[in-house]
């Protein structure tokens, strides 16, 4: 039984689609009912705060994906939970600037936290380090579809960022094959990109121009703060300018080392969800 947490999220959600058949899957959420597309995997409720439904959760299980608790909570419980349960293998969606010694916001510390966790379990684990998602340029496509404009701090700050179905595939051949045990893996796209770099493309594919606006610390903390709590809005700011001073900019071959494919573009990963900026 492999147990699926975080399966509402970007990563999560593709793992559950990418589990070959024949293989069991349980999926652990909050509210269950959120959860979609889960095909026939089993779906439980479970909660990282609520032992009793850990115990649950993970009764028969030998590997899962674990998604961090959000908020900065740290996964002993989880991890306590899972040993107890007889977990054999835990593959770990943590992020590329844990493993940057120049990066030391609070979101990277919580990385870090849970990472020494795992790793302390004694059980085997896996650590996954994605980049940015590509995805996230989802939160430009409201302004996209009204004005023709993408808004972002730094502009010409590059990124080597990833499509989060890459980073589930690498997640589902580790849950399911050898040889992954004790291995941390930074997954990246195959190139570095900046924000305006990604707003020209994404008008290409669009067929029509779009402008960027630059935001300036004052204006990005104002927007950030508008949709996270304030020390949340102080860390993102502090990873900017790591980002502007070009700590994101490599681009690795782990993605396609560990999928025998190319990793994917931004251009392909737009294209496939072009009809989220060109809505009616």
């Amino acid at each position: 039984m492999i147990l699926i947490t975080g399966a509402t999220g970007t990563v999560g959600r593709e793992v559950v689609r990418g589990i070959p058949d024949g293989l069991a899957v349980r999926i652990m959420a909050r509210r269950p009912g959120r959860v979609t597309g889960a095909g026939a995997a089993e779906t439980v409720r479970g909660d990282f705060t609520d032992p009793a439904s850990l115990a649950g959760a993970l009764r028969g299980v030998r590997a899962v994906f674990l998604v961090t608790l959000p908020g900065g909570g740290d996964d002993a419980g989880f991890l306590r939970a899972a040993r107890s349960a007889g977990v054999r293998h835990v593959v770990k969606l943590s992020a590329a600037a844990a493993g940057d010694s120049g990066a030391s916001d609070l979101i990277t510390r919580w990385q870090r936290r849970n990472e020494e966790l795992l790793r302390a379990s004694g059980m085997e684990w896996t650590l996954l380090r994605p980049r940015a998602f590509m995805s996230n340029t989802l939160s430009w496509a409201g302004l996209i579809r009204e004005r023709g404009v993408v808004r972002a701090l730094y502009g010409r700050s590059v990124n080597a960022c990833v499509d989060p179905r890459d980073v589930a595939g690498v997640a589902v051949r580790a849950l399911t094959g050898g040889g992954h045990a004790g291995r941390t893996y930074t997954l990246t796209g195959p190139e570095a990109l900046s924000a305006a770099g990604q707003t020209e493309q994404l008008g290409e594919l669009l067929g029509r121009p779009l402008l960027f606006e630059e935001l300036g610390p004052v204006r990005a903390r104002a927007a950030l703060g508008a949709r996270y709590p304030a020390e949340i809005v102080e860390a993102l700011l502090e990873s900017a300018e790591r980002g502007r001073a070009g700590a994101k900019a490599e681009a690795g071959d782990t993605v396609a080392r560990l999928l025998g494919r190319p990793a994917t573009t931004f251009w392909q990963w737009a294209g496939d969800h072009l009809d989220a900026f060109a809505g009616q």
